[in-house]
């Protein structure tokens, strides 16, 4: 079985909360004449048995009054059972659609709630969650109304037919070592052996298809996220002339999907001569049984036809399991995925037990004891004490990889793993500019405003920091809709991303080497927008190029701590750093 395979007192805690939600009523009546429509489907069937009897004996003793009288029976019988038929499926897709919107919207607010997918993203907790909200989510609402609704079919018709196969199969005797043996209602023990074997047999092949099922929506999500990939990065792949290492991971993934697949054949193939030799089967099984007792004048050909009826009516309604197989095992693998997904949400949530990030009326932001780890637990850097005054300029230096973005991460608020308390004031703005912008596709206006509305900012506005950035050639595409993260270059959208801080006007702005793809000239031209538009706002650069430092008066400065042990993991040396302030062009220790 898969790693997130799950049991099903956990599939009721996934099912569960829209049931008692503010919903509740609405789904609970959608619900209730749903089942009020299914168990008259399983009504009408029953008055298509006793219909059964009537018109085949009506053949059979060429009665034509009744016979035209039972056409007519049949009409309204078969009319109703339409109606009836049709407002169930579009209930039943209301009510799937209801329930779908409900759990979308609660797990996008819990993936996207203290920035749990950064998280889950950081671990690789669980893999491809766009597939997991998009389909999975999907799926867990169809099969659950599908395969619940058709086991209360079964069990009412079955509950509904046994004493009708009961009564009209009656007794069959046999000769047993010279004893006469009677078995009352014997089509009814014929009908219950038929399904228990059937369903042993059908579970005995499928139970495979759970884990292949499970494994296959992984493989095509990896595939599909490959693509995607290829997509996004077209300039680079296209630069490096990548597109045989493409090929040969993309073929790599398709293989597994192919692979996998191949084993579901197998298995759907030996569970489809199974459950075909089953169901064709059970067409001759009634008649062969009732045959002797048809034959020997006990029953009219009509009472044969309604046994048939009946036998396949009780048949099928034991069958569920063998029927609705191959859904369940395809169901049971994306809650299984779900069940995997919300638990990653959860541990995400509970790591925000780590460094705790509060606010504060001081007017500063306040750092305590600091201690940075990785998410597998290795320890990266540590902080004493410190506190950051308005209108401070702060550059942060020192070796790749020594936890520069990680110590902006975590005053940022979005860094959990380690230890110690940030103090942020309670009115303070920030914003943070990553080395690579993030400009969502839409218009140019909205990729700019981001993270607020379209519409906050006026034209003019931006286009006046369009004007002041070096900018000015994308002020008449402000309305234009494009994927902008791939139609600018990155100096361009570097450049977008100074325009957002300057409409934002953070107080406290942190630079991630947010100026490394511009040239000397453009970077001291933004660096002196931000310094003359935001005097009083907190700047915190992490910058490698030195040319930035006279933008600054306080530098960061990460050295390997001479009093920690140097540790290893798959034997790469793991250093840990502390951080050391001074004002430039003077050393001042951190308190």
């Amino acid at each position: 079985m898969p790693k997130e395979s799950i049991h099903w007192r956990q599939i009721w805690r996934l099912i569960q909360p829209y049931w008692v939600s503010e919903e509740k009523w609405k789904a609970r009546g959608l619900l209730l004449a749903i089942v009020a429509l299914a168990l008259g489907l399983v009504y009408l069937e029953v008055l298509f048995n006793t219909w059964n009897r009537d018109f085949y004996n009506a053949l059979e003793t060429k009665n034509y009054p009744v016979f035209r009288e039972q056409l007519w029976r049949f009409s309204y019988l078969a009319f109703s059972s339409i109606a009836v038929a049709v407002y169930r499926i579009y209930l039943t897709q209301s009510l799937q659609m209801r329930w779908r919107m409900w759990m979308t919207r609660q797990y996008m607010a819990r993936w996207l709630q203290h920035q749990a997918y950064y998280r889950i993203e950081q671990k690789q907790s669980a893999d491809n969650p766009d597939q997991r909200i998009a389909e999975d989510l999907n799926l867990l609402c169809s099969g659950a109304l599908s395969l619940s609704l058709g086991l209360l079919s079964s069990v009412v018709t079955l509950l509904s037919f046994v004493g009708i196969l009961w009564s009209v199969s009656g007794p069959i005797s046999f000769m047993l070592s010279s004893q006469e043996i009677t078995i009352p209602g014997y089509m009814v023990w014929f009908a219950i052996a038929y399904a228990v074997a059937g369903s042993f047999a059908v579970g005995w092949v499928g139970r495979p298809l759970v884990t292949k099922n499970f494994m296959q929506q992984r493989f095509e999500a990896d595939f599909r996220f490959d693509l995607i990939r290829v997509r996004e990065h077209a300039e680079a792949v296209a630069l490096y002339h990548g597109e045989a290492q493409e090929k040969v991971q993309l073929s790599g993934r398709f293989q597994r999907i192919r692979d996998n697949w191949w084993g579901i054949m197998r298995t759907t193939k030996y569970l489809n001569l199974v459950s075909t030799f089953y169901s064709q089967f059970a067409i001759i099984f009634p008649f062969l049984m009732a045959a002797p007792r048809y034959f020997s004048g006990a029953i009219t050909l009509g009472g044969l036809m309604q046994i048939s009826s009946a036998f396949g009516q009780v048949q099928g309604a034991l069958s569920w399991f063998v029927s609705a197989f191959t859904d369940l095992a395809e169901w049971k693998a994306s809650v299984n995925r779900l069940a995997g997904f919300h638990a990653a949400m959860e541990d995400a949530h509970a790591e925000l037990d780590g460094i705790t990030v509060t606010a504060n009326n001081v007017g500063a932001i306040l750092v305590d004891q600091l201690r940075l780890n990785l998410p597998d637990g290795h320890a990266l850097a540590a902080l004493s004490s410190i506190d950051i005054q308005m209108s401070q300029h702060i550059l942060v230096t020192g070796p790749s990889g020594c936890g520069k973005s990680t110590l902006i991460r975590a005053l940022a608020g979005i860094w959990p793993y380690g230890s110690g308390n940030v103090e942020m004031p309670q009115s303070w703005k920030l914003l943070f500019l990553p080395q690579k912008s993030y400009l969502p596709i839409g218009t140019l206006r909205a990729a700019v405003a981001y993270p607020a509305g379209e519409k906050i900012y006026t034209d003019l506005a931006i286009q006046h920091y369009f004007d002041l950035c070096n900018l000015s050639h994308l002020k008449s595409l402000l309305a234009q809709t494009d994927n902008w993260g791939q139609r600018l270059s990155p100096g361009e959208q570097q450049r977008i991303a100074f325009v957002r801080a300057l409409l934002t006007r953070p107080d406290v702005l942190f630079l991630d080497e947010a100026s490394s793809a511009l040239d000397t000239e453009t970077e001291e031209l933004v660096y002196q927008l931000i310094l003359q538009e935001l005097p009083d706002a907190v700047i915190v650069s992490i910058a490698h190029r030195e040319s930035v430092a006279k933008h600054h008066k306080i530098r960061w400065q990460f050295v390997v701590d001479p009093h920690a042990r140097v540790g290893y993991d798959d034997e790469i040396e793991r250093r840990q750093y502390t951080i050391q302030s001074s004002k430039l062009g003077g050393k001042q220790s951190a308190r």
